[in-house]
């Protein structure tokens, strides 16, 4: 069974997920931030353990949103549920009447965004050394 809870507190778990995921395996170091205070935040549960997180939080620019640290743990990938939970995030996104949803993605999945409606803009850029691109879904 899958469950996406959405708080507005940084969960242990989603910590959890982020320290895995950015720090371990990809060598991020500043992973927790100020943001975390005022986003709202995804968990995804299979069967009762976290399996992915992300953040939701407003942009400075227009009423649009923000996703960030969307991040599947590595025993979880491949299964679609990535896919899943930027379905929750989107559904809430377009029940609210947010004109749109933009994130920083790392190069490496712009495809995965893309497969799901995302529009990249701008050139690269880095992000503690790993390569990054401005995407954008509107919804409005």
């Amino acid at each position: 069974m899958t469950e996406v809870v959405v708080t507005n507190l940084l969960h242990p778990d989603a910590m959890l997920v982020r320290q895995e995921v950015f720090v371990e395996e990809q060598g991020f170091h500043d992973e927790f931030d100020d943001i975390d205070e005022i986003a709202d935040h995804y968990l995804l549960y299979v069967d009762g353990e976290i399996a992915g997180c992300c953040r939701v939080f407003p942009s400075k620019d227009n009423g649009k949103y923000t996703l960030g640290r969307l991040a599947i743990r590595k025993k979880y990938r491949g299964q679609s549920y990535g896919s899943l939970i930027m379905r929750k995030v989107e559904a809430w996104i377009k029940k609210n009447s947010i004109p749109a949803l933009e994130l920083s993605a790392q190069v490496r999945v712009r495809p995965f965004y893309e497969a799901l409606g995302y529009i990249a803009s701008g050139d690269e850029y880095l992000d503690e050394g790993c390569p990054h691109i401005h995407m954008e879904k509107a919804f409005i």
